[in-house]
């Protein structure tokens, strides 16, 4: 039994299968596999604010005006006091003081709409980023990380981003203004009372300076655990008839209802930790408030100030506080984003799959210069592999691989491919054999042999350790991936079929095809059932992967898709494994008719699928332990010899 929970068997016909172990308990998904991320800094917030700069700029000058307002208006409140004590006329003064509330509330509408755009597009710049790079990963990457916690990264986390703007920072960049001038204002008014006030705001300040840090990691911790459950969910939802079939669903019930208790109790250690801060300006306001109410009676009436200049005082305290508020809150929203956007940074710093690709193909080009190029590469040979050793250093095992886990050439670890390695982790063990252009190879051998594997090399998955794998004579890592990949149809065991209409999925790699394209290669898989099977025709749903099709009819639109790009070089995994036989015999005549003309590379467990072929590789434990027809490996090969025997093909 594997260590990731699967294991595999082997079914009558020799294919490889996974089941789940009948008792291994359900793994604790709220433990990370990977180790904590760096945490963010502010400086890696800066970018996607300015990516806003002009609407930021207008922002704050708005701050700037609106402050002007809100500051103007104790001072009018203190010469209509004064006004009143002294019996003069009260008309321009009202209508100046209802002219600044007026123009302090458009302007801070106003504010408040561009600060929720901003944010939103904050929000989405980020998004942008992270799926851009998300998608550019190296598949090794996705070896090794849970699906829901990569899509807990580009929902939740990105949209804690917006609370920057929409939660304070901005609006305390122009409050400062505020508060500044009100520090002005009370200053000229009653130096005492202001020095007071200072005191019992400075308390404040400092308790929130030292409950920031905090709150920063409380926050990345608490999106770890959504990001964990998000993962859990995920899983479940994927497999949901498995575990129904199982009758494992009460169980998946308890693991998920765990990883949200693990994010409930997460997010109650942010909530501790923000409710000593959210109600620190709320008593400091108070507090401020009954000091200033105190003392200011007092001075008023010993004469020391006018009950005028303590109104007007009374007034900036407040003006004074709002901001600072807005400062508190500005302090506790970004450290709740730096929380996020250290996940968000985790992904973005990682190496893309083309990183180091110039410098790896300049390498290899120049060793191969040295040693005479590939003299015997033709341009009769379509693809070769000439010594390839391979292995998956200390990770998981992808489906359909051998033993370890991936890892590409330029990461830390890895050989660029100098050297041979031969070790438990190997799973090809010095590959060599040549695919002739335009003719049909197939790959067979025992599960876990490594045929998978040398599908993937080919379209440059992952890199060999050592040796080459050649493409029209090249290394193809001296060859670009897109070029490459546009050169070669590949269809997975188990190809995915993607959520979205039929032709959604076919034109996925050929977005200019027709309608009737469309049909053409449904009709060559015997696939234009499904096209009857309603009035939607192309446009029918298949579902959440492709749940409202058989698994044969998948298959065959997976196989479609392939056939309508129409590449030079076609990889088939396994393409008819889940086809009964009728629809099995329809599918090689359309495979046959498609790959004439072209290069065909086909695993298959069942023999009888690829007795016709032009060369047969039988692989076993990494190694190429025959290459011919039938009739020629029959008498040489003992391996093929036996499985032949199994399936009464001699």
């Amino acid at each position: 039994m594997s260590s990731d929970t699967r294991a595999r068997t082997t079914t009558s016909e020799g294919k490889e299968a996974r089941v789940d172990p009948p008792a291994a308990p359900r793994p604790r998904w709220g433990r990370r596999s990977q180790p904590e991320g760096p945490r963010a800094t502010f400086r890696q917030l800066l970018p996607y604010l300015f990516e806003h700069k002009k609407v930021m700029a207008f922002i704050i000058v708005l701050s700037v005006l609106g402050a002007a307002a809100s500051l103007g208006q104790p001072l009018l409140v203190q010469q209509v006091i004064s006004a009143v004590q002294q019996g003069v006329t009260l008309g321009p003064l009202v209508w100046a003081l209802v002219a600044l509330v007026v123009v302090a509330g458009l302007i801070s509408g106003f504010q408040h709409y561009l600060l929720q755009r901003t944010g939103e597009g904050v929000v989405l710049s980020s998004r942008r980023r992270l799926v851009g790079r998300m998608l550019r990963l190296p598949i090794s990457e996705f070896d090794t990380r849970r699906t829901g916690d990569l899509v807990s990264r580009v929902g939740s986390d990105t949209t804690l981003l917006r609370a920057v703007l929409t939660q304070g920072l901005v609006e305390a960049i122009g409050g400062s203004l505020t508060f500044v001038g009100a520090l002005v204002g009370m200053f000229l008014i009653d130096p005492v009372l202001l020095g007071l006030t200072v005191l019992v705001v400075a308390v404040s300040v400092v308790v929130v300076v030292l409950l920031s840090g905090r709150i920063r990691v409380a926050s990345r911790q608490a999106q770890e655990k959504v990001g964990d459950l998000t993962a859990a969910v995920e899983r479940a939802i994927s497999s949901v008839r498995t575990i129904r079939a199982s009758g494992a669903t009460d169980r998946e019930i308890v693991g998920v209802e765990r990883d949200a208790e693990g994010a409930y109790q997460r997010g109650l250690q942010v909530a501790r930790i923000s409710a000593l801060v959210v109600p620190i300006s709320s008593v400091a306001l108070q507090a401020s408030f009954l000091v200033v109410l105190g003392v200011g009676g007092y001075r008023v009436a010993s004469g020391a100030i006018e009950i005028a200049s303590l109104v007007s005082f009374v007034l900036f305290l407040f003006l004074m506080i709002m901001p600072l508020g807005q400062a508190l809150g500005a302090v506790l929203s970004v450290n709740q984003a730096l929380g996020a956007l250290g996940r968000i940074q985790e992904i973005l710093d990682l190496p893309s799959e083309t990183d180091g690709d110039e410098r790896l193909a300049a390498e290899v080009a120049t060793r191969e210069v040295g040693v005479g190029g590939d003299p015997d590469a033709g341009d009769d040979i379509a693809v070769r592999f000439d010594d390839v050793h391979f292995r998956y250093p200390d990770s998981p095992v992808p489906a359909g691989t051998g033993t370890g886990g991936p890892r590409v050439s330029g990461e830390p670890g890895h050989d660029s491919g100098m050297r041979p390695v031969d070790d438990d982790l190997t799973v090809l063990r010095g590959v060599s054999f040549s695919v002739p252009v335009g003719k049909r190879t197939a790959l067979v051998g025992p599960s876990g042999a490594g045929k998978s594997t040398i599908l993937s090399l080919i379209e440059r998955f992952y890199d060999p350790t050592s040796g080459a794998v050649r493409v029209g004579g090249a290394d193809v890592r001296t060859l670009d991936r897109r070029d490459l990949r546009s050169r070669i149809g590949y269809v997975e065991q188990d190809a995915p079929v993607l959520a979205g209409t039929i032709r959604d999925n076919l034109t996925l790699g050929s977005p200019e095809a027709t309608d009737e394209d469309c049909r053409r290669v449904l009709e060559a898989v015997n696939l234009t059932a499904v096209l009857d099977r309603g009035d939607q025709g192309l446009d029918a749903q298949v579902g959440e992967d492709g749940v409202m099709l058989s698994g044969g009819e998948r298959q065959r639109l997976a196989i479609a898709r392939t056939l309508l790009n129409a590449p030079p070089i076609l990889l088939l995994d396994e393409s008819t494994s889940s086809l009964d036989g009728l629809n099995e015999q329809r599918l090689r005549e359309a495979i046959d008719a498609v790959a004439e003309n072209r290069t065909l590379i086909v695993i298959a467990h069942r023999l009888s699928t690829v007795v016709d072929s032009d060369q047969i590789v039988v692989v076993e434990d990494g190694r190429v332990v025959g290459v011919g027809t039938h009739s020629d490996l029959v008498r040489t090969t003992p391996l093929y010899r036996d499985l032949a025997k199994h399936q009464l093909l001699v």
